[in-house]
């Protein structure tokens, strides 16, 4: 078992807890009270990127913010050949099993970057658990590459590591 590293002064009255869900341990952080609102971060960040928004939702709603599987202190599991270990949906699978898990069958959900790409396929994947959905700072992935440029690929060359073999 990992230790629980605990953040106090960037989540006053949040409480932290690994959770296990497909075989996966998630780090999950949960503070406030009202309806449930999952948070999923972006790419390279963890739960911690929610520090400055978190704390005053959660005078309204019941925050969930975990880090998703790969990032932060959740497991980081093997890729497997195809990479599905690392898929949105298996993410998103995560997710849904880490709020069941929690007494939360609906749920509103809002994601960041790769977060909004996982809570879109949870979305998709399960519509019986998200009430709400809010994307935030996400373009579309295929339209993206279909118009890559010298440019694009100048600002963005970390994207390209991220398809490379591990």
């Amino acid at each position: 078992m990992t230790a629980i590293r605990k953040f106090p002064d960037l989540l006053p009255g949040f409480s932290w807890r690994d959770i296990e869900v497909n075989g996966v341990r998630i780090r999950t952080a949960t503070g406030g009270n009202g309806p449930p609102l999952l948070m999923l971060h972006g790419h390279p960040q963890m739960h911690l990127t929610w520090h400055k928004v978190a704390p005053a939702l959660a005078k309204r709603f019941t925050i969930v913010a975990p880090d998703l599987r790969g990032y932060g202190d959740s497991a980081k599991p093997e890729g497997g050949t195809d990479h599905a270990n690392y898929s949105k949906r298996a993410m998103a699978a995560d997710l849904v099993g880490v709020m069941h898990q929690l007494g939360f069958e609906r749920f509103m959900v809002v994601g960041h970057d790769r977060g909004g790409r996982v809570a879109h396929r949870m979305a998709l994947d399960a519509p019986q658990s998200v009430e709400k959905l809010v994307l935030i700072d996400i373009a579309p992935t295929a339209t993206m590459y279909a118009r890559t440029n010298m440019e694009f690929a100048r600002r963005y060359f970390w994207w390209f590591f991220l398809i490379q073999p591990a």
